[in-house]
């Protein structure tokens, strides 16, 4: 039995998205796995006033599941963490404050380096250089996609023998609402005859919402478009956009919301609509697919590996394309139940316990190097 750091900072976050859904759900799934390693949950000494938001896991009852301990760590009080985990796993893209005999690093994307319009130089220059040194140090690197590993090799220093492509889960609806109820949902929220197209994801220039807007503008006056997500990098500029083009009357902007709210969002959409311009994978894909919400999505970065053949693919810089896009899978009721079946298939097969049980394959055989 071997000890296994992991970096758990970034479960506490009052709006769990992206590296903070997958540091929670990774470590829920380990807690079912009788893989014969104790693991140490280490969080920032930053988030030490957060505590009883800090996550401890427990086997199911019945099972044989890991051990797990919470640790504060924070250069140089905490100075001998490294004596006591022989591998550590940074889930962050970035290096832990400490040198550990083993390191492994989870790189989700590496928007950072190649996506100049997607952040300020000042985010660019600090999370590019943390991305580097990681890569750098650890002795395997964990991706989603191919795509992201393929990056990785053309941006890094990072050897294609070193890095594993594990890709993420989904959570499968535990209840779902009658037609009838997400029809009267859908109808609450953007009215009696309407089509609702909907938009996971921060408003920023990276998503693509620009473009989204843009396509409405060419739909028909029944299409509505609801977002979900808070501001990002070039919101200023797509919420200027949305005033000056007359479309107010026709875009909903719910901000960030809830788990609970946004499965209900996803039962009372006519579709989803997921113009990314780069995604290190794409969770919201295969959440909508979940809840037998068709996929309009981009052919582009790691899309078309998250959507396979259960999705309908778009241009994402062609407002024209995503357009009639949307209009074809509202109006074409074969393709829409096609896509519909296709989608709850797939997204069965993406399950945060597979994730963890390749994870594990990971700690082994970096303890046996």
């Amino acid at each position: 039995m071997a000890v296994i750091g992991i970096d758990a900072t970034y479960i506490v976050d009052p709006r769990p998205t992206g590296i903070s859904i997958y540091s929670r759900s990774l470590i829920n799934s380990l807690s079912s796995l009788d893989c014969g390693h104790r693991f140490l949950l280490c969080y920032r000494l930053s988030r030490l006033k957060h505590w009883r938001e800090f996550l401890r896991p427990r086997a199911p009852a019945g099972t044989c599941g890991p051990e797990f301990s919470v640790r504060i760590f924070q250069e140089p009080l905490t100075f001998w963490l490294p004596w006591q985990a022989k591998v550590f796993h940074s889930l962050a893209q970035r290096p832990p404050a400490f040198r550990f005999g083993k390191e492994i690093v989870t790189v989700l994307d590496v928007f950072p380096l190649t996506g100049e319009h997607y952040s300020s130089p000042d985010f660019r220059r600090k999370f590019s250089a943390l991305l580097l040194e990681a890569v750098d140090r650890a002795v395997r690197i964990i991706t989603p996609s191919q795509y992201t590993a393929d990056q990785l090799v053309q941006h890094t220093s990072a050897r294609r023998d070193k890095i594993r492509v594990i890709p993420l889960g989904v959570d499968l609806p535990r209840s779902e609402m009658t037609p009838a109820q997400r029809l009267n949902e859908r109808r609450r929220l953007v009215g009696e005859g309407r089509e609702m197209i909907l938009s996971v994801g921060v408003i920023q220039n990276r998503k693509n919402t620009l473009n989204a807007l843009r396509a409405l503008a060419l739909l028909p006056d029944h299409y509505r478009l609801v977002l979900a997500g808070g501001d990002g990098y070039g919101s200023q500029e797509i919420h200027t956009f949305l005033r000056r083009s007359g479309l107010e009357a026709r875009v909903t902007v719910l901000g960030y919301v809830s788990k609970d709210r946004l499965a209900t969002l996803y039962q009372a959409a006519s579709l989803f609509l997921f113009p990314s311009l780069e995604e290190g994978f794409g969770i919201p894909v295969l959440e909508a697919m979940s809840y037998g919400l068709p996929v309009v999505t981009s052919r582009t970065s790691s899309l078309p590996e998250v959507g396979g053949d259960a999705a309908l693919y778009i241009e994402p810089r062609d407002p024209k394309d995503i357009a009639e896009k949307v209009a074809r899978l509202t109006e074409d009721v074969q393709l829409r139940e096609k896509l519909i079946e296709r989608g709850l298939a797939r997204a069965r097969i993406f399950s945060w316990r597979r994730v963890a049980e390749r994870t594990c394959e990971v700690y082994d055989e970096v303890l046996a190097m």
